[in-house]
């Protein structure tokens, strides 16, 4: 019985994630502010366009880690970095609207030069790094945006970010209980095994 109540969570919670993420991607596409005051004219919303970029181009470095370390994964973690890519573009797709809905430009993304993990510790390793960026920046990015919509996206981003380090972390050698984000999650957490001294 405790065996099919757990299912029965883990299938709610991989359903309301998708749930929580469209709320914030509907509240982002509702708009920010006043209409016909864009970024261009607006200093406020220029400063949430200016860390909103910041972010959207985290998430293009962190889905071009993924994409190029999944040859050198297999079986749970191949499965889970996949899903893990799609997310960082879901996100980078949510920033963008968001950016467009306070009248901006998005950034250019990254160059695409960076060179492929060598093997899966590496892969991890890359993914768990740029996750730990990602989840400094959206915290960081949090109480500075003037706007409720992107200040819940970044929210947002960096409770799934979160959630992303702790499987990567399992990933790389550490037990369940190991895995187990911290109470106050800032980013900065080496990866297993790298811990600082």
């Amino acid at each position: 019985m405790g065996t099919e109540v757990s299912r029965r969570r883990r299938g709610v919670a991989r359903r309301a994630v998708p749930l929580f993420v469209a709320a914030a991607l509907v509240l982002a596409v509702a708009g920010c502010g006043k209409s016909g005051q864009g970024a261009r004219t607006d200093p406020e919303k220029a400063a949430d366009v200016e860390i909103l970029n910041g972010l959207l181009a985290q998430e293009l470095v962190l889905a071009g880690a993924y994409a190029r370390g999944l040859d050198r994964l297999r079986g749970p973690m191949l499965a889970a970095a996949a899903e893990f890519r799609g997310q960082s573009q879901a996100h980078a797709n949510a920033l963008t609207r968001a950016i467009r809905n306070l009248g901006g430009e998005t950034g250019t993304g990254p160059d695409g030069g960076a060179p492929r993990p060598r093997s899966r510790e590496e892969a991890l390793t890359l993914g768990y790094e740029e996750e730990n960026m990602a989840l400094a920046l959206a915290l960081e990015a949090a109480p500075r945006l003037q706007f409720d919509a992107p200040r819940t996206l970044a929210a947002a981003l960096a409770a799934s970010h979160s959630q992303h380090l702790a499987i990567l972390r399992q990933g790389l050698g550490a037990s369940p209980a190991a895995s187990v984000p911290g109470p106050f999650e800032t980013g900065e957490e080496p990866p297993p095994g790298q811990e600082r001294g």
